[in-house]
């Protein structure tokens, strides 16, 4: 590799920031950065924190993550108004694996998903990632939804409860013997919580609806001293100090059975950091660099792990908020960060008394509104391939496991699309279609275009890519003929690309030629399949394959193949029988 293509790829993961410093940063840039991070700061406050409860963990992990990978994916990203830190799309695995493994796992499983995000940004698997099936994004995503309402209704209905089991009809069944302890002061707060958020939308949207919701609970419970539950009475507090480097124990001698809760959070966080920044691009007219983004994330889910946080990725709502409030380069994704560790030392005091009524009606709203039903319904009128993804990747993501919904709703998802492309694929006569050189030659009926073929000849087109799904129809094209022809022309101008499978049936196709004596006549093939087929070494041979440019040298070399099949034919019936 040559020192300017060396440059070429290092520049594929130059961050954002050192663009926008050598584009040069003035004093407006910061004062609007200024404004814009502290909004995000102030949104991203009460969610952080009820982000990590409904984990399973305590709040200050949120908090912590928020602060640690929200600057270094702000500081190292591809992308200029990226905002990172804890997201609602992690809740069902780092709920899962906390219960299985504690803590140390989901350490173990944040490293492990951060190694694999570095891993694919620099195998430049960032592009590939852009192009996931939505059914599949759909489906988990209300899942996830789903998965997120259902976890809140302890808190938010104030249920005596020890633990919460992780099995979605385990859980309900638990709700429903537990109604008898519902509190009606918790009750009462969550509703006054939705109430106040979907006010502040109707009538102010510009206002931080969930941290005003969150200071009007917390008002009303200590105002009235309402029997109900707060961060104080089951965390006591959070701390007031910097997040330190110091992990709990981990268990690297589980990696492998983590391995899949660790593909999923790398999974996720790749998918929602790109799309985030896909949106983000739409709002400002920008463009990211896909794969520094990932290592970006990658470096930043090792940097919270390594600070006891949870896992991160590029948030969709707090990157709109950032833009809409006048962000413009990763200075506002920095000063947010640098915001939030203000905010946890000098708040943390006070934060004993919020109510966790407040932060589960905080997660109900982030729950809706993930749920994007009129997109699900709008999904669920598309073909019926795309109609059963969706609803097997959402029904395996609430009911199972969302590693197994992933990895389902992806199989099928390739299935479907090689059954489309298949059934794409035509195998037809090929006479009344256009000639290589885009020119209409048939005009007449299909007798009398057949007539121009040589006695002896045949010929079929194939029209579309001739990959594994669509390979064995060309297994049976020799069964369709009355009488073995001598020349066979096999048209390919309408095929752009092959794989192996391709090849292999053009090779099986050849055989079957060779063995009935018929020279197989392939013309018209585009770049891809020229390269493919020479790479694997099938090349023409005198008298079994030949390869042509276009359909009518196919026609003439027939015509001199028939002829010699024809002269040699009566050559040898003209010869005297020895037994006569």
């Amino acid at each position: 590799m040559d020192a300017e293509a060396v440059r070429n790829y290092l520049r594929l993961y130059l961050p954002k920031l050192y663009t926008v410093f050598s584009e040069g940063y003035r004093w407006r840039d910061l004062r609007g950065d200024a404004i814009a991070g502290l909004t995000v700061a102030i949104v991203a406050l009460p969610l952080a924190m009820a982000l990590a409860i409904a984990s399973g963990t305590t709040p200050e992990k949120g908090l912590y993550t928020a602060i640690v990978a929200g600057f270094l994916i702000s500081a190292l990203g591809g992308s200029r108004v990226q905002i990172g830190g804890p997201t609602a799309a992690f809740i069902p695995v780092v709920f899962v694996v906390i219960q299985k493994f504690g803590f140390g796992g989901l350490v173990l499983c944040t490293l492990l998903a951060g190694l694999m995000l570095i891993g694919a940004g620099l195998l430049r698997l960032g592009t590939l990632m852009k192009y996931m099936p939505q059914p599949v994004i759909t489906g988990f995503t209300a899942g996830i939804a789903v998965s997120i309402f259902s976890s809140q209704i302890k808190d938010a209905l104030g249920l005596s409860m020890a633990t919460v089991p992780a099995d979605f009809l385990e859980r309900w069944i638990a709700y429903v013997h537990q109604l008898p302890t519902m509190q009606p002061a918790t009750v009462g707060l969550t509703v006054i919580g939705l109430a106040v958020i979907a006010a502040i939308r109707r009538w102010r949207p510009g206002w931080p609806g969930f941290l005003i919701a969150l200071l009007v609970c917390t008002a009303l419970c200590v105002g009235f001293a309402l029997p109900t539950e707060t961060i104080g009475s089951r965390f006591g507090g959070l701390p007031s100090a910097l997040p330190r480097f110091d992990m709990p124990h981990i268990p690297f001698e589980r990696t492998r059975e983590l391995l899949p809760s660790a593909f999923t959070i790398a999974f996720l966080a790749g998918v929602e950091s790109l799309l985030s920044a896909v949106v983000a691009d739409g709002m400002t007219g920008g463009r990211h660099r896909s794969n520094g983004e990932l290592v970006a994330q990658g470096i930043a889910n090792v940097g919270s792990a390594l600070f006891g946080g949870l896992p991160a990725t590029g948030a969709i709502a707090r990157t709109a908020t950032n833009i809409r409030a006048g962000g413009k380069t990763p200075i506002a994704g920095i000063i947010h960060a640098a915001l939030l560790l203000v905010f946890m030392l000098a708040l943390a005091p006070l934060m004993k008394f919020v109510p966790l009524a407040a932060l589960a009606a905080v997660l109900l709203v982030v729950a809706w509104n993930m749920s994007e039903i009129e997109h699900f319904r709008h999904t669920l009128s598309a073909p019926r391939g795309d109609g059963l993804v969706l609803l097997l990747t959402f029904g395996l993501t609430v009911f199972f496991d969302l590693t197994i919904a992933i990895e389902v709703g992806l199989v099928v998802s390739a299935f479907v699309f090689m059954f489309r492309m298949a059934d794409a694929v035509e195998v037809n006569t090929g006479i009344k279609l256009l000639d290589e050189n885009g020119d209409e030659r048939a005009t007449g009926d299909d007798a009398s275009q057949r007539a121009r073929l040589p006695v002896g000849v045949e010929v079929f087109q194939i029209s579309g890519p001739l990959f594994f799904g669509a390979a064995n129809r060309l297994d049976d094209l020799l069964d369709q003929f009355q009488k073995p022809p001598s020349v066979f022309i096999l048209r390919m101008r309408l095929v752009p690309i092959i794989d192996a499978s391709g090849v292999h049936a053009l090779k099986t196709l050849l055989e079957r030629c060779r063995r009935r004596g018929i020279v197989l006549v392939v013309s018209g093939l585009q770049p891809q399949p020229q390269r493919v087929i020479r790479a694997m070494a099938l090349h023409p041979r005198e008298g079994e394959l030949y390869f042509v440019d276009h359909y009518e040298a196919a026609l003439a070399l027939s015509r001199e193949l028939s002829a010699g099949h024809a002269s040699a034919e009566n050559k040898k019936g003209s010869e005297p029988d020895d037994a006569q």
